[in-house]
């Protein structure tokens, strides 16, 4: 990784599959190695009185042309596009320290910086290769069905449409939808989930999902290049290049900062020469030139975003790049959506109350026909309670109000009280919203057949979350597009006071543009009809959005899984990220600020600040890594809240 870390670019992005695994197979500390042991001979031949000088200069000069080797092409290469680097510097101090005659100090020099490529490199490949091992959970084998036999295939080559036999204790291989069988699969790898998902006949898996106690036949939906572990992957290793505040800041001081090194460094030489020894100025100017190179603060902040999102993402979060969970660092207020974020997104209906001279079966049949063709939460409530489906046509929806339709020529219409006269049945639909229930009406001709109740219960988890979150200073609004008698009623039961209700799509944008003038804030919804807000936040997070492309696309953040506990858990992990950027950022200044005038004034030689500087860069990468290692904790506490929950059921 040649000149790596002058460039925060060429960090973040995603490197080869033949990343290294092990950190001797690093091809920067090989040659630092190789380099030190040639060097070391050099010295201890020196020692001696029969070996020639030659020998000695010649055994350290070949240690520096090893280890000099792994950035000073690269370094050359971007300098002739224009552009310097940290390399660059690296290289003109070699190069002078020759001149000078202290090849020794040149060869200890481009070894140590080789050493620091290299731990670099590893580092990032480390935590890249985290990411990348959720591919390793597609088995190697699928058994596809060919008539009336099993045969064992490739997942590689298994198309849309194939129909596959997953055993008890299988990994499913790609995306898929169940045909035949029930089971309950263990998606814990997926979305960092530990209980197991109820699945039968109809119902998507997903690949890495594990099979349990069922066989089960199930028709492929995804190939395995496109499936949603494929995707997962191809999206963090995509969005990783983003770049967040912090992260330009290092790039932009480390971009100013290398041409003016080299004008100072220039000066010192000059100045210094016309006023005492050429030699010794000389020397102390590429002292400071080394002593200025901002090494550490360039790979500062890429180390930290990639073990942070690498860490994450293993977790069933997907934090998109360094933007993003810098972004969700500073959050200090939560917009959530009510439907699929506070509630289970399961409704159902719990009241039917016809209009006089109608009947129930009237009501949820004339409702049930125009929502047939709706993918809205409520209609598959409706559509569940009924089996009638009465051919109703022109069926068009209504933003924010409900649905019409033509049913044996007459116009019939869903919807909301208020868009919809609820007349005699208004005392019944203000006590369903009162229980905290959607009310909708159903009319037929302009008259009234009755109002239906749905209701979507909160998840189990929700209050205990929302305490959880005031209690860590964050302020939490509820949004929905429910009326407000419905959305207090909820919000009461959540512990949330900040209720906005009855809103269209772009009144939750407006409402998410006023909080942020506040405070930086997140908004949570499902990423489809939420959209709008998830783009006004300062970052929209994504619920349940395991599979669902719309929702990973559109949001900043996509939590896999549906535990409601995995929202505080990944805000408090880009906090610590977030801080130990910033560590690292406010480090590696101070060492340059306190560096220069050591080396200016003659205090530290060249050899000195070399070893100064590479195991500092070894600490910046020690205490970047270290943002990986703070979701581990996040999810041990959330399963411990998972299996207390479980026993108490």
């Amino acid at each position: 990784m040649t000149d790596a870390c002058c460039s925060s670019d060429e960090v973040a992005a995603p490197e080869a599959d033949d990343e290294s695994g092990r950190l001797w197979q690093v091809g920067e500390i090989r040659a630092a190695v190789a380099a030190a042991v040639v060097l070391l001979a050099g010295w201890l031949l020196s020692w001696t009185t029969t070996v020639p000088d030659w020998i000695v200069v010649g055994l350290e000069a070949v240690a520096l042309v090893i280890a000099a080797s792994t950035f000073v092409p690269g370094a050359v290469r971007r300098l002739l596009r224009g552009k310097i680097g940290v390399g660059t510097l690296m290289t003109i101090a070699a190069v002078g320290a020759v001149i000078l005659g202290q090849i020794e100090e040149a060869a200890m020099l481009a070894i140590l910086y080789s050493i620091s490529e290299g731990l670099e490199e590893y580092s990032l490949a480390r935590t890249r290769r985290g990411l990348r091992a959720l591919l390793d959970l597609v088995p190697t084998e699928a058994t596809v069905v060919r008539g009336r036999e099993h045969v064992q295939i490739d997942p590689a080559v298994l198309s849309i449409g194939d129909v596959m036999l997953v055993r008890p204790g299988e990994c499913v291989a790609t995306d898929a939808q169940i045909l035949t069988g029930t089971t309950s699969l263990d998606v814990s790898a997926l979305t960092g989930e530990s209980v197991p998902v109820e699945a039968g006949p109809g119902e998507r898996v997903l690949a890495g999902s594990i099979n349990g106690t069922g066989a089960l036949e199930v028709t492929v939906t995804a190939t395995s290049e496109d499936n949603s572990l494929a995707r997962i992957v191809h999206i963090v290793e995509t969005e990783q290049a983003r770049k967040g505040g912090g992260q330009r800041l290092a790039d932009s001081i480390a971009s100013r900062l290398v041409p003016a090194i080299l004008v100072a460094a220039a000066l010192i030489a000059v100045i210094g020469s016309l006023a005492g020894d050429p030699a010794l100025w000389i020397e102390r100017a590429l002292v400071v030139l080394v002593a200025a190179s901002p090494c550490a603060l360039a790979i500062s902040v890429p180390v930290t975003v990639v073990a942070a999102v690498g860490a994450a993402s293993k977790r069933g979060v997907l934090i998109k790049g360094g933007a993003a969970l810098e972004q969700l660092g500073t959050v200090r207020s939560l917009a959530l959506d009510k439907t699929g974020t506070l509630t289970a997104n399961n409704p159902a209906v719990v009241e039917v109350v016809p209009a006089a001279g109608q009947t129930t079966d009237r009501v949820l049949a004339v409702a049930a026909g125009l929502e047939a063709r709706s993918e809205h939460p409520l209609a598959r409530a409706i559509l569940v309670a009924t089996t009638e489906r009465p051919e109703t046509s022109d069926v068009a929806a209504v933003t924010g109000a409900g649905i019409t339709g033509t049913l044996d020529g007459r116009q019939v219409r869903l919807g909301r009280p208020g868009w919809i006269d609820a007349g005699p049945l208004a005392a019944d639909v203000e006590r369903m919203q009162e229980r905290g229930a959607t009310a909708v009406l159903v009319e037929d001709a302009g008259v009234l057949l009755g109002a239906v109740a749905v209701r979507d219960e909160l998840r189990p988890e929700a209050a205990e979350v929302v305490r959880d979150l005031t209690r860590d200073g964050y302020t939490v609004a509820m949004l929905t597009g429910d009326n407000e008698r419905t959305a207090h009623a909820l919000a009461a039961e959540a512990g949330i006071t900040d209720v906005h209700a009855d809103l269209r799509p772009e009144d939750k944008a407006d409402i998410v543009r006023a909080l942020a003038a506040r405070r930086p804030v997140a908004m949570v919804g499902d990423g489809v009809n939420d959209a709008p807000a998830l783009a006004t936040a300062n970052v929209g997070i994504a619920m349940g959005a395991m599979g669902t492309d719309v929702a990973i696309e559109t949001a900043d953040v996509a939590l896999m899984g549906n535990d409601l506990h995995h929202l505080p858990q990944v805000l408090s992990h880009a906090r610590r990220a977030r801080a130990i950027m910033w560590q690292n950022v406010a480090f590696s200044l101070l060492l340059i600020g306190v560096l220069i005038p050591l080396a200016l004034f003659g205090v530290l030689g060249l050899a000195a600040v070399v070893l100064v500087h590479e195991v500092a860069e070894v600490f910046v990468i020690a205490n970047g890594v270290r943002a990986g290692r703070g979701a581990n904790r996040g999810v041990q506490q959330t399963e411990v809240v998972e299996d207390r929950n479980r026993a108490r059921v």
